[in-house]
């Protein structure tokens, strides 16, 4: 049976989009306490499912798709820009396809205008009616109000006039910045992607023997399966381990490991992979929130995926993409680096910036390892020692060097030199994810 809190999930996601949410109705409306329905309404605001807006409150919004993340909800764009809704509240969940900056004349600016667009513009009343006409919200700068006629039309039409105090180049700048953001959150792979869901995944029962163990490992060809009750909800997670030299007619629920690790659909692959080589473990059962099995991750799936994505170009860059792009290999037999300290990567003296200098040392790293065939690294420990400053447009050569190397384990030194002088030097100790 269903919880309160997924009761709650579920009634919001049965509300039509652009519906009014509060704590009072919902706590009303299905009985429950309003910590419980503040605790659940939080929750789908994380799932993307609603939105809460200073000045409006909580709105039934429509669930982003991941293809979709370059567009933006005009709620989305009033929480960047901390804007104030005029009018047209009720078309807030609207998605918009792309923004016109109105420094022009009007009718120039209005071949631009279309339907689910955006017009930044400042006071000028008729830009805001016609916009309107043609199906297109508005966002005025300046802290500039409207007409009332003009807001009577926004609700009309159910589309949104919102007001910003920014000035317009500012506004472009930022909802720019807020979809380049969610272009990196795209790019960033989940176990919701790769993992095998429920229907194709492999388990036992509470009340299964030792004996249909051995039933499910010779038709899977599997060693390790999570063990569930009658809710769905995992117990425990059983291998050939637990079952050796155990008699045939034991309960699994007598052999198996209690309270295994397990993740989310939403848990990051870096982290199941930290999770996997720190733990070693080899299957992690995929749960909801209430603990019911969803489906399986295996170490498989995670070093398929880290794979492709070092295969994969970046749409949005982050500081690393930005260090991994830098660093270019020279032709010598052994692997040596070399960088330009770029503006972006420095601090506010004009000096390369600790965390790239960190980044710098943990990429060579990392080619250093894919040099030697050694799979992918975690770090473990840092030890980093900064000798001199690195000022921009310095060029830095790195020399990683392999000192120690195991299976599971390695220790690399890298010094970083800068015009033929040692500039600063790391040490790390990592676990390898082996390929």
């Amino acid at each position: 049976m269903a919880t309160k809190h997924e009761q709650i999930i579920q009634h919001i996601l049965s509300l039509s989009v652009g519906h009014k949410i509060s704590v009072r109705q919902i706590a009303k409306e299905l009985g429950v306490s309003d910590g419980t329905a503040y605790r659940a309404i939080k929750e789908a605001e994380n799932q993307g499912i609603v939105s809460t807006i200073e000045r409006v409150g909580t709105i039934r919004i429509e669930r982003k798709n991941r293809e979709n993340f370059e567009r933006l909800s005009f709620a989305e764009v009033i929480n960047i820009i901390d804007g104030q809704v005029l009018g047209g509240k009720t078309g807030l969940h609207k998605t918009l396809n792309k923004f016109v900056i109105g420094a022009m004349q009007l009718d120039a600016m209005m071949r631009y205008t279309e339907a689910n667009s955006l017009l930044i513009i400042g006071n000028r009343v008729e830009a805001h009616e016609l916009a309107l006409n043609e199906g297109a919200a508005v966002l005025i700068t300046g802290g500039f109000d409207t007409e009332e006629h003009i807001k009577r039309l926004a609700d009309e039409k159910e589309l949104p006039i919102i007001s910003t105090s920014y000035d317009t180049f500012t506004v472009a700048a930022m909802i720019n910045r807020a979809i380049y953001d969610q272009l990196i959150k795209k790019e960033i792979v989940f176990v919701g992607d790769i993992f095998t869901p429920y229907e194709a995944s492999w388990f036992l029962q509470a009340g299964d023997t030792v004996g249909e163990w051995y039933e499910l490992n010779e038709k899977s060809g599997h060693t390790r399966f999570p063990v569930i009750d009658d809710s769905n909800r995992v117990l425990g997670m059983v291998t050939s381990k637990d079952v050796v030299a155990k008699e045939a007619s034991l309960l699994i629920d007598k052999v198996m490991s209690k309270n295994p690790q397990v993740v989310q659909a939403k848990t990051s692959l870096a982290s199941v992979a930290h999770m996997m080589v720190w733990e070693g473990i080899e299957v992690v059962p995929v749960v909801d929130q209430a603990s019911r099995l969803q489906g399986v991750i295996s170490r498989q799936d995670v070093l398929k995926a880290l794979q492709q994505i070092q295969r994969q170009p970046q749409v949005g860059e982050t500081i690393d993409d930005i260090v991994s792009r830098s660093l270019i290999d020279s032709e010598e037999d052994k692997p040596v680096f070399h960088a330009d300290v770029t503006p972006q990567m420095t601090n506010q003296l004009g000096t390369l910036s600790n965390g790239v200098f960190t980044s710098l040392i943990t990429e060579a790293s990392s080619r250093l390892l894919m040099h030697y065939k050694k799979g992918d690294l975690v770090v473990e420990n840092l030890t980093v020692y900064f000798l001199k400053p690195m000022q921009i447009d310095s060029k830095l050569v790195i020399k990683p060097k392999l000192l120690e190397a195991g299976r599971m384990y390695a220790k690399i030194e890298v010094e970083v030199y800068n015009e033929r002088k040692i500039a600063g030097k790391g040490l790390i100790m990592a676990q390898l994810i082996d390929r």
